[in-house]
């Protein structure tokens, strides 16, 4: 049985592992190569995985192999696995700002790359991530990619790799944006006189509640504001105060400086 291998073993590689066995992949057919012992035991006890300290070993009969290591490492990691991919598995990036020309570059071989970005969500299975690939994948091979991170939630595929720093801006950093608004939300609501802890429970359900319903209804984010803002009502009031604010262009300049970094952080490789 051809295996998933994963080089790494840290937090988004756990969460991947996870989902996939909660979603109906065979524990064995999941191999880990990372270097840390304590990490190694926690993966092969929560998950059943199998766990070792070489990757080559790891990668021997792999169909798909994850690299889920710190960019910093990654050509240090990609340059000794080489000898062990003479069967040309599907390589799959976690990795941010590592283009596929780099990652080319390293493996020193032509063989099918796939650059992914997904999100911290992953680890509850909520996650959103953007794929990309120049390789010419066969139908199956392209649907056991999907697979992988659909298991971790949502996925979609973009095609042209410039396109993967807007999923950076978008869904890679966006957790933080709406952290950030929670932050808000919860002080506010505190200086307006609720308890801490209810300010935080109602910000909360009422981010999951407009989640769930801009997923669940089908209608577009613009239609669902229109719903509860009623004329001369408060929301009207609060959506007023948040458009003289500029609260568009805020995003735009904070999306844009997030895809500017990403841009950065590719040349960083490219060089």
């Amino acid at each position: 049985m051809s295996s998933i291998a994963f080089i790494g073993g840290g937090n988004m590689a756990s969460c991947i592992i996870g989902g996939m066995v909660s979603n109906g992949f065979v524990p064995e057919q999941i191999m880990v190569g990372t270097p840390g012992e304590s990490a190694r035991q926690q993966l092969s006890e929560t998950f059943g995985v199998t766990t070792m300290a070489d990757n080559h070993t790891a990668v021997s009969n792999a169909a798909i192999v994850v690299l889920a290591v710190k960019p910093k490492i990654m050509r240090e990691v990609v340059e000794d696995l080489v000898p062990a991919l003479a069967h040309k598995p599907i390589i799959i990036s976690v990795a941010a700002g590592i283009p596929v020309s780099a990652l080319n570059s390293w493996l020193g071989a032509q063989m099918p790359v796939v650059r992914a970005m997904p999100n911290t969500p992953s680890m509850v299975q909520s996650g959103a991530t953007g794929l990309f690939t120049q390789s010419s994948l066969a139908t199956e091979q392209r649907a056991l990619v999907d697979k992988i991170f659909q298991a971790i939630g949502y996925s979609c595929w973009v095609d042209q790799e410039a396109l993967i720093d807007a999923v950076i801006a978008v869904s890679g950093s966006g957790p933080a944006y709406f952290f950030l608004v929670l932050e808000a939300m919860q002080k506010v609501a505190q200086e307006l006189g609720l308890p801490q802890t209810t300010a935080q429970q109602l910000s909360l359900h009422t981010a999951l509640g407009a989640s769930r319903m801009a997923i669940e209804s089908g209608i577009s984010a613009a239609e669902l504001r229109d719903q509860v803002t009623s004329p001369g009502g408060t929301t009207q009031a609060a959506i007023k105060s948040f458009q003289q604010h500029g609260l568009e262009d805020i995003f735009r300049s904070a999306m844009t400086s997030a895809v500017e970094r990403a841009e950065e952080m590719s040349k960083d490789f490219s060089s």
